[in-house]
């Protein structure tokens, strides 16, 4: 077999990165029109989603070029400086092609930083002020809604494919890591109640969804603001807490027709409890945990102020496994962190060893605007940090390497994402989500196929980050 060249996952794709937005219908003869520039993860995707659902309500198109839009709006990331600088230009190319920009986000929380490179902006706003930013486009470009014509999908206006959708559980965070300034952009933890959640679920898998992406900053904190208070759904009730949530998750359809993914869950106790979900084969909650767990040396965890039970992590990782075998785990690391030393990196290499993680993301330190790291001492030079980072990478590569190959001859179920003009199929196993992870190429006797169909496939090749199989008979 021929493998396609270049996997669309190299090893150096940012984990905080959201797939690029896809833009809907060409707007009607006359309608006022906005562009859209939405950067950063999939809780900002969602947040865009959300502002373009409220225009397109009010009679507003989207315009997929500069050009063809009465005014642009840019949702902005401030995760790192560099994601900080990419939103600066962002918005400076917004501005010379088009000349009326407004401004929301997480860097929008930072009005005057944004005014001091950009002046001629309309408007700035804090992330997820939705009201702002529609008072804002009133100003800059009238609605002029049509309601014989304007009509509102279903699901809202979705930015991802048609299969698959980010589902947001809540805002905030209450951890203060001291690399992180979400908190301070984002606040604290707010998390919507359980009802509402499922009731936006439903909607989306009866407009076609076939998979449902769990997120939030911390998964596995949800509903702790709300003291896990109780919702009427269905003809009973639902705590508002990740195990009560996932499990009328994985039931609003067959597990064979949708696929429920949990992101960003924090490895709390209680997070045992959500793997005999994952184990119920009539259950659609995937047997996925994406945990940052950041580092594995106890003295790196409390440098960041993070919870340091490294050691507790791999038994805990082990008892997952020991309930469900199919089980993946995929995280994300910080490498060159102020003090880390060589010792410490190389703990951090053996962890990787004793853990073997099946998808792993790396990030080198950055210092970012705001955040308590920027005062700790000893930070690491910028050449032994792409040293690590190399190293780091090499570990988990080959670790994907093997696991991948041992998946050769198995038969599992994988979603159709594209199909190319020479008929290759491209698609995702259970153990991978969009962007962030690998993919699965058939690339023969696709004919019958289509995006977001559910299919079984024999593997028959592998290669580091990468599957290749055929259509099961």
């Amino acid at each position: 077999m021929t493998q396609t060249p270049g996997s669309t996952n190299p090893p150096s794709l940012r984990p905080d990165l959201a797939p690029k937005p896809r833009l809907g219908e060409a707007p009607r003869d006359g309608q006022p029109t906005l562009g859209m520039v939405s950067l950063g993860c999939p809780k900002a995707l969602v947040d865009s989603e959300r502002i373009l659902t409220r225009l397109r309500a009010e009679g507003y198109g989207v315009s997929p070029d500069y050009s063809g839009a009465d005014a642009v709006i840019v949702n902005t990331c401030g995760f790192l400086d560099s994601a900080k600088a990419e939103s600066l230009e962002a918005i400076g190319e917004a501005l010379k092609e088009n000349g009326k920009v407004i401004v929301t986000g997480c860097l929008g929380a930072e009005p005057d930083y944004i005014r001091e490179h950009h002046p001629r902006i309309l408007a700035v706003t804090g992330p997820h002020q939705y009201e702002q930013v529609l008072d804002a486009v009133h100003a800059a470009v009238p609605p002029s809604p049509n309601p014989y014509v304007d009509l509102l999908p279903a699901a809202g206006v979705k930015l991802t494919p048609r299969h698959f959708s980010y589902l947001k559980i809540s805002e905030g965070c209450n951890h203060k890591c001291k690399f992180c300034i979400i908190p301070d952009m984002r606040g604290k933890l707010a998390s919507r109640p359980a009802h509402a959640v499922l009731r936006e679920a439903e909607k989306l898998v009866d407009a076609g969804v076939r998979e449902l992406l769990v997120i939030s900053q911390d998964t596995s904190a949800y509903g702790l603001d709300r003291k896990y208070d109780v919702n009427p759904w269905k003809d009973g009730e639902v705590r508002s807490h990740i195990q009560d949530l996932s499990r009328e998750l994985g039931k609003l359809a067959p597990a064979d027709e949708l696929w429920v993914r949990l992101h960003y869950v924090y490895p709390y106790p209680h997070v045992r409890e959500l793997i005999p979900l994952m184990a119920d084969p009539d259950n659609a909650l995937l047997p996925y945990l994406d945990i940052p767990f950041q580092h594995a040396h106890p003295d790196v965890l409390r440098r960041m102020a993070r919870p340091a039970a490294a050691a507790k992590t791999l038994d805990e990782i082990n008892a997952w496994r020991a309930t469900c075998p199919d089980i993946t785990l995929r995280s994300t690391f910080i490498v060159g962190y102020p003090g880390e030393t060589e010792a410490e990196f190389q703990h951090l290499l053996d962890w990787m060893d004793e853990a073997q993680l099946d998808r792993v993301g790396c990030f080198k330190y950055e210092n970012v605007d705001g955040a308590r790291s920027n005062d700790l001492p000893d930070h690491v030079p910028e050449e032994v940090k792409q040293e690590r980072w190399e190293r780091f990478m090499e570990k988990a590569q080959a670790i994907s390497e093997a696991k991948l190959e041992a998946k050769v001859g198995q038969t599992m179920q994988v979603i159709v994402d594209d199909i190319d003009e020479d008929g290759i199929a491209t698609c995702r196993t259970k153990a991978d989500a969009p962007e962030i992870d690998g993919n699965l190429f058939i690339d023969e006797g696709t004919e019958g196929l289509q995006v977001g169909d559910l299919v079984t496939v024999e593997v028959d090749e592998a290669g580091e980050y990468d599957l290749w199989g055929v259509i099961a008979s």
